[in-house]
């Protein structure tokens, strides 16, 4: 095959394991397909895009939750040698317009659900062609009538590893949304990474409940278990109920989830029940893991790891295995073909045990900002480096910890505090189910530390109740100043929590 991306990865796995099953999409309808039916399908919808004049270079957006159709349109715009753009699909309308118009997106598939936001927006965009899943009308193209009326003959576009694969568009809780253009050569070493530390079988069962335009569900756990020949469970949205009963009837082997996932879980009342006898892995990221959790789910015998990366390194960058399984609240050590170290802010080395900036290095690190040469050469150093943003220390033996971001320090009176430092401490309450911690103005200090609290039923504790607890747990000029009791935390795309909109929440209270 001319094709050295990874638009080729369905072809070559179903000349390998042509029956064995490749998606699992549970109901209600249902359906699963096997290599070469997925094989088929991509190949199909490969002749289907070229029709819509998607040729090499272009892109092709995708807008739904988890779905088969998400992972053929990856592989068939791969297959093309075109770039993928996978959207948030809890953006609003605005936002959306702008990744579809940064991007220069010629073609946008889209699941039913999202037709009325495709339609408003498409007077404003220079899209080609709109592809539904379901319920089209207009001028709108039915994605299963084009791949009926499609061909099957392979295609072997030729397409260079360092070629563009996709465009991921980070967050943009301080701004504009920026693309991190990733090429296929990033996204196979990340799989290498990810074969390496997590020892992937060709029998997983991964279930991927995760949104897949989120890049850990995408890259750290969906495409490591195709390359290895294993099946992926899809679920449209995460549900704690719906969890455990696919890991039960699927019998699931992995599994990945933002700290908000396995908490919710462990919260649920079928937790001490549910049977979780098939679970080999348990990864964890996307954000700081408490240490509480991490206890919990090890004391029912679950191996639950942890790592760290972030969408412009695809997204692995430091990954604690189960031989380290010790080093608990570590985010472990630099993954096998990644280099990790720290820096202070003129790139220097920093003295043994002095926090530093995360800094990544490695072919699995971006090309850059689509389009954004300023933001590139601002992020990515002259000899490659990529400035995280967070803070990080490293212990004697070698084991990273992350801090905190950058931004979301607090600096108080002439002291550094990282939030997250007191978010892990808070999360050992046994009545606290979350929290977040953030800067809040201060006539006297410049700024002090608030926290946002949600409680576990039937929460009773109160904010004074919440402060005592970490009296001699923590500096007294690390405890907050302040506690609100929440509903719930906001969140961003991809399940971190959303401290912009907490700092947007406090400074709008009256007084």
């Amino acid at each position: 095959m001319r094709n050295g991306g990874l638009g080729s990865w369905i072809a070559r796995r179903a000349r390998m394991t042509p029956g064995h099953t490749a998606i699992i999409h549970p109901g209600p309808p249902g359906a699963s397909l096997t290599y070469a039916q997925m094989d088929t399908r991509v190949t199909r919808l490969a002749h289907a895009l070229r029709g819509l004049g998607v040729g090499h270079g272009d892109r092709v957006a995708y807008l739904g939750p988890n779905h088969p159709a998400f992972l053929e349109t990856f592989f068939a715009a791969g297959t093309l040698g075109a770039v993928f753009v996978p959207l948030n699909w809890r953006l609003a309308g605005p936002e959306l317009a702008f990744c579809l118009a940064d991007s220069g997106s010629t073609v946008l598939v889209h699941a039913p659900e999202h037709a009325e936001v495709v339609a408003s927006l498409r007077p404003r965009l220079d899209l080609r062609h709109v592809v539904g899943l379901a319920g089209t009308a207009g001028d709108v193209h039915p994605y299963e009538a084009l791949l009926a009326a499609a061909p099957d003959s392979p295609i072997d576009e030729g397409v260079e590893p360092d070629e563009p694969c996709m465009i991921m568009y980070t967050s943009g809780t301080t701004g504009r949304p920026k693309g991190a253009t990733l090429t296929h050569a990033n996204a196979t070493w990340n799989c290498f990474n990810v074969l390496i530390d997590i020892d992937v079988a060709s029998d997983e069962v991964s279930l991927i409940s995760a949104p897949l335009f989120h890049t850990a569900a995408l890259n750290m756990l969906c495409l490591p278990t195709l390359m290895k020949g294993s099946s992926v469970v899809l679920v449209a949205h995460f549900d704690p109920g719906r969890a455990f009963d696919l890991i039960e009837s699927q019998r699931v082997t992995w599994m990945f989830g933002v700290p908000s996932m396995f908490a919710a879980m462990a919260h649920s009342p079928r937790w001490s029940g549910a049977d979780l006898s098939s679970v080999r892995i348990l990864m964890c990221g996307g954000a700081p893991v408490p240490e509480a959790l991490i206890h919990t789910y090890r004391d029912r015998g679950l191996t639950f790891l942890q790592g760290y990366g972030m969408t412009e390194t695809a997204p692995g960058a430091l990954f604690l295995s189960r031989r380290m399984a010790s080093k608990v609240g570590s985010a472990g050590k630099a993954s096998f073909f990644t280099d990790v170290r720290l820096a202070r802010a003129d790139l220097s080395e920093p003295a043994p045990g002095e926090p530093g900036e995360i800094l990544v290095r490695g072919p699995n690190v971006m090309s850059g900002y689509w389009r954004q040469p300023e933001a590139t050469s601002s992020a990515l150093t002259g000899d490659g480096w990529f400035r995280s943003g967070d803070i990080g220390v490293v212990d004697e033996e070698g084991f990273f910890y992350v801090r905190d971001r950058l931004k979301d320090m607090i600096i108080s009176g002439g002291e550094n505090i990282y939030p997250a430092e007191i978010e892990a401490v808070l999360s050992q309450h046994p009545g606290v189910a979350e929290c977040g911690v953030v800067g809040v103005p201060d006539a006297k200090w410049g700024e002090v530390g608030k926290a946002f609290v949600v409680l576990k039923p039937p929460g009773r504790e109160s904010a004074a109740d919440l402060l005592a607890f970490l009296q001699g747990k923590l500096a007294r000029y690390k405890i907050p100043k302040s506690v609100e009791l929440v509903d719930a935390l906001p969140r961003t795309g991809s399940g971190k929590i959303d401290k912009q909109r907490l700092r947007a929440r406090d400074a709008a209270r009256p007084g």
